[in-house]
C-alpha cells in the first residue's frame, strides 16, 4: 500500500462519523438498486412460470410434421422436453356462429402433451381412451354450439385442402378456397370442457377437441412443441431446425424473459426498471458526492501540502477514488444483503395478493440471479466512482497555494453576503448571521436543499397515486350490490328459474335475486318536469311534451318487496295486476346522496303512459297507463347489458316493479335487455367454479355470461395493497437516503465552520444567541427545500391525476395532497432541527482555545 492511500484510511479514520454516514449511504443505495432488481427478476420468473403453467410449458411448436421430424427433435442437443399431438383432422361445426371458425379440430394427444400443454378442464375429466373427448369452453362461448358432458358426437373427419395443398391450424380459413374432404367418420363421448388452450391461435379455423391418441395408430400429421434448456437460444434453434416448416414461438412464456418481438413490452420494462434505478443513482450521487466533497474540503490543506513535495493530480485522484473503492468494498456486500433480505420479506408480504390478482396456482418467490446481483453491485461501485471521480478532479486542479491557505473554501463579494436592514430587525443579530453564513456559501447549502426537496416530492407524488388508487377503487366498490351475476338475454323463464334455484344452493351462497331489464319510453308534459331538468335541458314552451327514455327494472318479489318495507309503503297498494308502481328518477349528482339529488320531476306521484322503445324512441306499440310514485333509494344494480358502453343521459329514470307483473308488460314490439340471476356469497371465487360446473351440468343452451364481479374489485384492492407495499417502501429507502445526505452534510459543514463558530462564542455569544442562531439556519434550510418542493410536488401530484383520468380511472376527484405536506413540512424541519442539534452538541462540548486553533488537518 502507497503512502497516499496509508494517509487516506488514516482520514477515514479521524472522521468516524462522516466515513459511517457514507457508508449507510451506500448500502442503502446498493439496497435500493439490489431490491429492485432482484424483484424484477422474481417478478418474471412468476409471470414466465404463471405463463407456463396457463399456455404451456414449450418455447416454440412445429405445425403439420412427421413423427420423425417429431422424435428427432427429443434427441437434439439443447432439448429439454418435447411433446406432441397426432392431427387426426377438422369436422364441420353444426350451427357455429363465427364465420371465421367454421370446423372442429381433433387433436390426439400423447401422455407427455397433456402435461406440457397445460389443460386447464372446467368441468368433466380428462379423456382416458380414443373414444373419449375434451371440448373446449370457447365452442359455446365463440362458436354458439354447446356441447354437454355425457353427449355423443358423429363427427366427419377430414382433411382441409386447397387446390392440392393440405391446410393446419396455422392457416386462417378462407370461404369458397377451401373445401372440407371427409375421410372417416368418427364417434366421441364427451367426457368434459376445457378452458381454450393456449397453443391454439387465434386465426385457427378450428376449435379443438382433444382425445387421446391411440397407440396403434400411424400418425402422418403431427404438431410437435419443443422446451429448450436454454430459452436464450431459441432463435438460433429455429433457424437451424425449422428449415420451410411451419412454426410458431410461445411469445406468452417468451416475452417474460425478454425473447419475444413484443418490443413494446419490452421497451416497458426496460424503462420502468430503468427509471427507478436513475432515481435512486441521482439519490445516492447526492449524497456519496457530498461526502466526498466535504472529505476533501476537510484535506485541502493535506492535498496542498503533498502536492508542494512533489504529489502530481492524478497520485491525488487516486487517493480519493481509493477511499471510494474502501467504502465500497464495505458498503456494497452488505447492501446487497440488505437488499436480498429486505425484497424476500416484501414478497413474502405480497405473495398472497399476486395469486389473487395473476396466477393463483403459482407461488411468487424469491428468485435471486447471480449475473443480476453482479451488475447491481457494479451499478453501485459506479455511482459511488462518479461521486468520487467529480470532486476528485476540482481537488487535484486546485493551485498549491490556495490549497495549503485554504483561501479557495468560500469566495465571496461583500455584496453577495450583504443584508438589508430589514432583515436586521426582523430575524435580529443572530438571524442575520444565519442569512449571511447561508448567502456565502449558497454551493454548500444547495446539495442540502436539493435533496430535501427531492424527498418531499417523491413523498408526496407516491402518496397521491395511492390516494388515487384507493379512491377508484372504493367508487367501485361503493356501487356493487351483488358478488356473482348470470346475464342472458334469450333464456326462458322456464329454463332460467329452475338453474336459479339450483345455484343459490351453491355453497358460500347467503343472498341470492332475479331480475329482467326493459327498454321503454314515455312521455311527459312540460310542466311534469323540475325546474333542475330545464335548468339542463335548455328553454321550453308550457304545452311542450318530452319523450324520455326510461328502464323498467323487474325484481323477484321478495326483493321489491322489501323495498317497499324499507320505503315504508303498504305492499297491497304496490302489489296485484293494477298496483302502482315505484321508481328512481334524479339528476345524478356523484358528490351527493340520493335523498339529496335534484328530482327529475316536479311532483311525486304522476300517471305516465309508457310504451317499450328502440334506441330510446317509441315504437308504435301502444303503451300502457301506469301510476308511479318517485321515491329516493339505491337501486338493485342491473346486469351489463351486452353491447351498452354506458349512458350518457343527464338524468336517471328507472321503474321497478315486481317479478310477477313482467308478462304483463311483455308485447311484440318489447325486448328484454337483459335478465339473469345476482348472487351474495362467503367466497366468491370458489362459489363461482362450483355455479360454472352447475351450468355445465344443466346443459344450459342458451348465450350467458357469468360475472365474478367481487373479483373484479378484490383484484382491484390487491393491486392497491401491492402498489401501497413497493411505493411506501421505496419511499422510505429513497427518504432514508436524503436523511442520511442531510445529517453528513449538515454535521460536517457545521465541524468545518468550528472555528468560526469559536470566534463568535469567543467574542461574548451566549450559548442561548448560538443556538438562536442555529435555528435560523435550520429554518433557512428547511424553508428553502419546501419552497420549491412543495410547488413541484403539487404540480406532479395534478399530473398522476390526470395520467389516471386519461388511462380511463375517470371516477376519481383531484384530492389536493394536504395531508401529505403537512407530513413533510413537519419532517424536513424535524431532520435538519436534530441534525443540527447534534452538529452544534459536539461543538460546544469543545474548548474554545482549541478550536481556534485547529487547522482541520
Amino acid at each position: 500500500m502507497n503512502i497516499f492511500n496509508k494517509i487516506t484510511l488514516q482520514s477515514m479514520i479521524k472522521s468516524r462519523t462522516r466515513t459511517i454516514v457514507t457508508i449507510i449511504g451506500v448500502i442503502l443505495s446498493a439496497a435500493m438498486i439490489t431490491a429492485v432488481a432482484t424483484f424484477g427478476v422474481s417478478l418474471l420468473s412468476y409471470l414466465a412460470n404463471g405463463a407456463a403453467h396457463k399456455y404451456g410449458d414449450w418455447h416454440v411448436e412445429f405445425f403439420d410434421v412427421s413423427a420423425a421430424f417429431a422424435q428427432e427433435r427429443s434427441h437434439d442437443a439443447g432439448v429439454a422436453n418435447t411433446a406432441a399431438f397426432k392431427n387426426i383432422g377438422y369436422a364441420t361445426l353444426d350451427g357455429g356462429k363465427n364465420p371465421d371458425k367454421p370446423y372442429l379440430f381433433i387433436a390426439g394427444f400423447r401422455p407427455e402433451a397433456f402435461d406440457t400443454l397445460s389443460i386447464n378442464l372446467i368441468s368433466g375429466r380428462l379423456p382416458e381412451n380414443s373414444g373419449e373427448i375434451l371440448v373446449s369452453g370457447s365452442v359455446a362461448a365463440n362458436g354458439g354450439v354447446k356441447f354437454a358432458v355425457d353427449d355423443t358426437l358423429s363427427l366427419a373427419v377430414g382433411n382441409r385442402i386447397s387446390g392440392n395443398a393440405k391446410l393446419g391450424q396455422h392457416d386462417p380459413y378462407t370461404a369458397g378456397d377451401e373445401t372440407l374432404v371427409p375421410q372417416e367418420e368418427r364417434t366421441y363421448t364427451v367426457v368434459g370442457v376445457y378452458q381454450r388452450p393456449g397453443f391454439e391461435e387465434s386465426i385457427a379455423p378450428g376449435y379443438t377437441l382433444i382425445t387421446k391418441a391411440d397407440p396403434q395408430d400411424q400418425a402422418d400429421s403431427v404438431s410437435v412443441f419443443v422446451t429448450l434448456k436454454n430459452p436464450r437460444r431459441i432463435q438460433a434453434y429455429v433457424n437451424s431446425t425449422a428449415g420451410a416448416r411451419t412454426y410458431v414461438l410461445n411469445d406468452n412464456v417468451l416475452r417474460f424473459l425478454g425473447l419475444s418481438d413484443d418490443n413494446i413490452f419490452n421497451l416497458f420494462l426496460y424503462a420502468v426498471g430503468g427509471i427507478v434505478v436513475v432515481i435512486i443513482m441521482i439519490g445516492s450521487i447526492f449524497l456519496i458526492y457530498n461526502a466526498f466533497n466535504i472529505s476533501l474540503n476537510e484535506r485541502t490543506r493535506q492535498f496542498g501540502i503533498l502536492s508542494s513535495v512533489g504529489a502530481t493530480a492524478r497520485q491525488l485522484r487516486n487517493s480519493v477514488l481509493f477511499e471510494g473503492l474502501c467504502i465500497g468494498v464495505i458498503g456494497i456486500p452488505i447492501g446487497v444483503m440488505v437488499g436480498i433480505g429486505s425484497i424476500s420479506l416484501v414478497i413474502s408480504v405480497v405473495a398472497g395478493n399476486f395469486g389473487n390478482v395473476m396466477y393463483s396456482n403459482v407461488p411468487l418467490t424469491l428468485t435471486v440471479s447471480i449475473p443480476v446481483i453482479v451488475v447491481a453491485a457494479a451499478i453501485s461501485l459506479v455511482t459511488i466512482l462518479i461521486s468520487a471521480y467529480i470532486p476528485a478532479r476540482k481537488a487535484a486542479s486546485t493551485p498549491v497555494m490556495e490549497s495549503i491557505r485554504q483561501t479557495n473554501a468560500i469566495k465571496v463579494e461583500t455584496k453577495t453576503v450583504k443584508t438589508s436592514k430589514l432583515a436586521l430587525r426582523l430575524y435580529g443579530l443572530e438571524g442575520t448571521l444565519a442569512l449571511k453564513n447561508f448567502k456565502r456559501n449558497k454551493k454548500g447549502y444547495r446539495s442540502i436543499v436539493l435533496s430535501l426537496g427531492l424527498s418531499v416530492v417523491l413523498f408526496i407524488s407516491a402518496s397521491t397515486f395511492v390516494t388515487d388508487m384507493k379512491q377508484a377503487a372504493e367508487q367501485s366498490v361503493a356501487f356493487t350490490t351483488y358478488d356473482i351475476g348470470f346475464a342472458t338475454q334469450d333464456m326462458d323463464d322456464r329454463e332460467m328459474l329452475p338453474l336459479y334455484d339450483k345455484l343459490k344452493t351453491a355453497d358460500g351462497v347467503y343472498e341470492s335475486a332475479y331480475q329482467a331489464l326493459m327498454k321503454y319510453s314515455c312521455t311527459a308534459n312540460a310542466s311534469d318536469l323540475s325546474d333542475d331538468y330545464w335548468a339542463n335541458a335548455g328553454s321550453h314552451v308550457p304545452d311542450e311534451t318530452v319523450n324520455l327514455p326510461v328502464d323498467l327494472q323487474f325484481l323477484d318479489d321478495t326483493t321489491y318487496l322489501n323495498i317497499l318495507s324499507d320505503l315504508g309503503l303498504p305492499a297491497s297498494d304496490y302489489t296485484g295486476p293494477n298496483a302502482k308502481l315505484i321508481a328512481v328518477a334524479k339528476m345524478p349528482d356523484p358528490n351527493t346522496e340520493v335523498d339529496q339529488m335534484s328530482d327529475l320531476f316536479a311532483r311525486t306521484s304522476l300517471n305516465l303512459t309508457i310504451a317499450p322503445a328502440t334506441n330510446g324512441a317509441p315504437t308504435s306499440e301502444p303503451g300502457q297507463n301506469v301510476s308511479i310514485t318517485f321515491v329516493a333509494t339505491v337501486p338493485p344494480d342491473t346486469l351489463p347489458v351486452p353491447g351498452n358502453s354506458g349512458s350518457e343521459s343527464p338524468f336517471f329514470f328507472r321503474v321497478m316493479a315486481p317479478y310477477s307483473l313482467k308478462e304483463q308488460f311483455e308485447t311484440a314490439a318489447s325486448d328484454v335487455a337483459v335478465k339473469g340471476l345476482t348472487f351474495r356469497s362467503t367466497n366468491p371465487t370458489p362459489t363461482t367454479t362450483e355455479m360454472e360446473t352447475m351450468i355445465q351440468g344443466a346443459g344450459i343452451t342458451a348465450d350467458y355470461n357469468l360475472y365474478n364481479t367481487y373479483k373484479m374489485l378484490d383484484e382491484s384492492r390487491n393491486y392497491i395493497f401491492i402498489a401501497n407495499v413497493f411505493a411506501y417502501t421505496f419511499i422510505i429507502m429513497i427518504s432514508l437516503i436524503a436523511v442520511a445526505n442531510v445529517f453528513n452534510t449538515i454535521s460536517t459543514n457545521i465541524k468545518l465552520r468550528r472555528r468560526e463558530l469559536a470566534m463568535l462564542r469567543s467574542v461574548g455569544m451566549s450559548d442561548r444567541d448560538f443556538q438562536k442562531m442555529m435555528n435560523f439556519e435550520c429554518a433557512f434550510y428547511g424553508l428553502r427545500a419546501l419552497l420549491f418542493g412543495l410547488p413541484i410536488a403539487a404540480i406532479a401530484s395534478w399530473l398522476i391525476y390526470k395520467g389516471m383520468v386519461f388511462g380511463g380511472t375517470d371516477n376519481i376527484d383531484f384530492v389536493f395532497p394536504w395531508g401529505s405536506m403537512a407530513i413533510s413540512v413537519f419532517a424536513v424541519l424535524f431532520v435538519v432541527f436534530i441534525t443540527m442539534l447534534y452538529a452544534v452538541s459536539k461543538l460546544k462540548k469543545e474548548n474554545i482555545i482549541d478550536a481556534l486553533r485547529d487547522d482541520m488537518t
